[in-house]
């Protein structure tokens, strides 16, 4: 018989298509972390480009922290933390450069009632998407900064 394990209260979750540069982003930091110690109570997870098939693996936890590339107005390689408070309703153009974005997901499991506690989305505009499966130069020297933004909203205590 086989046993069925808890899940960890954090999850990271890098979202993205490896096969468009820097929309890959979030895929190559969950690549990049799993080099790193994490505590037990954190799982990674490459989510990929998968949308609404991720409402599983999110729906529960106590944190999860999404690493995903965003086509916003700023500038390439502006790093953005926003809350799932902060995302408007109906926000999905403009979130995330996937069909079925993490907005949405997060919207489906908040209806279903299993969204994640606290939900912070770590969002970088790419500087490049094209055909190819490497960061950009200036994704690559931002990669430790996405980490280390990660790593501390890991240890932020989780706010009721």
């Amino acid at each position: 018989m086989s046993q069925i394990s808890a899940k960890a209260p954090v999850l990271v979750l890098g979202i993205g298509n490896i096969l468009l540069r820097d929309e890959g982003l979030g895929v190559h930091a969950i690549k990049a972390m799993e080099r790193i110690k994490l505590p037990d109570f954190v799982e990674l997870l490459d989510g990929g480009t998968a949308g609404a098939d991720l409402i599983d693996a999110i729906s529960n936890r106590q944190k999860l922290i999404v690493i995903d590339a965003l086509d916003a107005d700023v500038p390439p390689g502006t790093i953005m933390c926003m809350k799932l408070q902060d995302l408007p309703a109906g926000a999905s153009a403009g979130i995330s450069l996937h069909e079925f974005g993490i907005a949405e997901t997060l919207m489906m499991a908040r209806q279903l009632n299993c969204c994640p506690s606290q939900v912070t989305i770590i969002a970088v505009r790419p500087q490049t998407v094209d055909c190819g499966m490497e960061l950009s130069p200036e994704m690559k020297l931002l990669m430790p900064q996405i980490i280390q933004i990660v790593l501390d909203e890991i240890l932020t205590p989780a706010q009721q």
